[in-house]
């Protein structure tokens, strides 16, 4: 059978963040007719079709250490005829998740690739967030090291548009550090529980809103907003005026700094105080 006369495809099936009623009639139907179902997580795919009361597909595991191993399965299955889906463990495959090459390698020899489109936490964080949603950028998951998350920020922060990513829960608080340090203070929201019971949106601005990261749950979806129009930083000449004048009211320097940083854009309160007590050196 040629390529163009092909009944069979590899599906890109959107499933449910979080509440089983946002799936679609169409991702039903899909899922009951694949004879492979690729997941990072069987496990969770397994249950998915356990509470749809879909029975038959098969279960193959993908992942970035077996993704060459799976092209070739999923070739295969698809040249002979039979349907293969893909499927995150919630919501849409390839944001931030593995299947960017197995799609591209479909591509690359012309094999249908057919997209199911549903939920996405990147869209709907952006739906009720509040914040300007185009053009916007989704950078998935920060890196873990300091300076690649620097370098990053860095890369984006004259861009004219929204930044949406994913992190987890133990780094929210030193990831939006290293975000203000950079960008400076702009629009923030932060969305937890996407389309769950305890669904919630954190707005704020970049430096000023604080977060305990012990009360959040789950994979987190953060949204930064455009550089604002005055969101240039402070010169270091009128920083230092600002904290010279707290210091003159009777604040002690770190607490001047700390006003400082709330005055001034671009600098928070250790930035401040470090330059202040080395500022004679």
């Amino acid at each position: 059978m040629s390529k163009t006369q092909l009944n069979s495809a590899l599906w890109v099936v959107a499933t449910p963040l979080g509440n089983l009623g946002d799936i679609s009639r169409r991702a039903i139907s899909t899922l009951k007719k694949a004879r492979i179902i690729f997941a990072e997580d069987t496990r969770r795919a397994g249950q998915l079709l356990d509470n749809l009361e879909i029975k038959g597909p098969r279960f193959l595991s993908l992942h970035e250490h077996n993704e060459e191993q799976r092209i070739k399965t999923a070739i295969e299955q698809v040249e002979a005829g039979n349907d293969c889906c893909l499927v995150s463990d919630a919501g849409t495959p390839l944001m931030a998740d593995p299947g960017y090459r197995l799609v591209r390698s479909f591509r690359q020899k012309n094999l249908p690739v057919i997209p199911v489109p549903g939920p996405c936490a990147p869209i709907a964080a952006l739906m009720a967030s509040g914040i300007a949603p185009y053009p916007f950028t989704f950078l998935g998951f920060l890196p873990r090291k300091q300076g690649e998350l620097e370098s990053l920020f860095t890369k984006w922060k004259d861009v004219p548009g929204t930044l949406v990513f994913f992190e987890r829960k133990n780094r929210v608080t030193a990831s939006l550090s290293a975000a203000f340090n950079i960008l400076g203070p702009r629009e923030l929201c932060i969305a937890r529980e996407l389309t769950k019971k305890f669904e919630e949106f954190i707005p704020g601005t970049l430096g000023k809103t604080t977060i305990n990261s012990d009360g959040l749950l789950g994979e987190i979806t953060i949204i930064i907003g455009p550089p604002l129009k005055d969101s240039a930083p402070t010169e270091k000449a009128d920083l230092l005026k600002v904290v010279d004048r707290h210091v003159q009211e009777g604040c002690k320097l770190k607490q001047a700094a700390k006003l400082a940083s709330q005055e001034c854009t671009g600098w928070n309160s250790k930035q401040i105080y470090n330059l202040m007590i080395n500022k004679d050196n």
